[in-house]
């Protein structure tokens, strides 16, 4: 999950990117202890392995280095983070500004009272689930289901199995932009469906959630149930992104794209799946525009069977190819 920008209003169209060509603005690169990449490759590092570079990537050896230097970046320029790149298209033109990679450093998860775990924000949700299970957390199972990291979740209100992240989190730890370090009430965020008021270029650092007492087995077998039902309904062995499409109030996204004749509808070298099919699919040499393009399709195709509009859950950034 990558922790993109705060919508509103947002009709579920494929939005277009606000900067366009590359960012010219000095970056700050002295006393930086972290690595710093120009023109880096994106594709590797999300699900679908598609799409262009960023400007710069930015991996922070810690939470002082990575306020340090966003605290030195010009007003105006683009910043993202990105964590495990599910639920991602990177666009075919790459991001501009920084996309910062929260690695290692980021990734400690640790029982920190009776029924909290304090996680950082690149922290994958099969850790937070674990630590909490090995504590005798109950609540938190549900993150096993999720993929990507602890920021993605918070700022998305990730969730899965009738749980999400709202109904755990207490506070986040997040940088906003101008280098600024806040802590968050879970009240501040404002969540609803897949959605939260994290501002544009807001970075959470890490995040405390609160379940109740329970029995490390029983939450342990929970785990596994999640787990094995994500085996058998969804291609987690292909190059996909998750959940393609938001639940409309009241009904199931796979069963709209469904009943619309979608199931494994391809273009380019982008399919839709056919063992659920609210996932796309890059078969092998598909674009990020193949892909994009293909979503678009599927939600006219439902909006024409069953009038509803499909709105997008994967986020969309950068810039188109050239």
């Amino acid at each position: 999950m990558a922790q993109a920008g705060e919508s509103t209003g947002d009709d579920g169209m494929a939005p277009d990117c606000a900067v366009e060509g590359s960012v010219d603005t000095a970056i700050p690169t002295d006393n930086i202890r972290g690595e710093l990449t120009r023109n880096a490759p994106l594709a590797k590092l999300v699900w679908f392995k598609t799409g262009g570079p960023a400007d710069w990537l930015f991996e922070p050896a810690d939470i002082d280095d990575l306020r340090s230097f966003v605290e030195r970046l010009d007003d105006g320029m683009p910043i993202m983070a990105l964590g495990l790149g599910s639920n991602l298209i990177i666009r075919d033109g790459g991001v501009p500004g920084v996309v910062v990679r929260l690695g290692k450093p980021f990734r400690e998860v640790e029982a920190t009272g009776e029924t909290e775990i304090t996680c950082g924000a690149g922290a994958p949700g099969i850790l937070a689930a674990s630590t909490a299970r090995d504590a005798g957390i109950a609540g938190m199972e549900f993150l096993r289901g999720i993929p990507g990291t602890v920021g993605g979740f918070v700022r998305m209100n990730g969730g899965a199995y009738g749980r999400e992240v709202s109904d755990i989190l207490v506070d986040c730890d997040v940088i906003l932009p101008g280098g600024k370090f806040v802590t968050l009430p879970a009240s501040d965020l404002d969540y609803s469906y897949r959605h939260s008021r994290l501002p544009d270029g807001a970075i959470v650092v890490s995040a405390r959630f609160r379940g109740t007492p329970g029995d490390p087995e029983a939450i342990g077998e929970e785990m596994d149930r999640i787990a094995d039902e994500r085996e058998n309904s969804q291609p987690l062995r292909t190059k996909t992104g998750g959940s393609t499409f938001k639940n409309p109030e009241g009904k199931k996204a796979w069963q709209l794209v469904d009943a619309a004749g979608c199931r494994g509808m391809e273009h380019g070298g982008a399919k839709v799946s056919e063992k659920h099919t609210n996932f796309m699919i890059n078969t092998g040499d598909a674009s990020s525009r193949d892909i994009e393009e293909l979503g678009e399709l599927v939600r006219r195709k439902v909006y024409a069977d069953s009038g509803i509009t499909l709105e997008w859950e994967i986020q969309r950034v950068g810039r188109p190819a050239q």
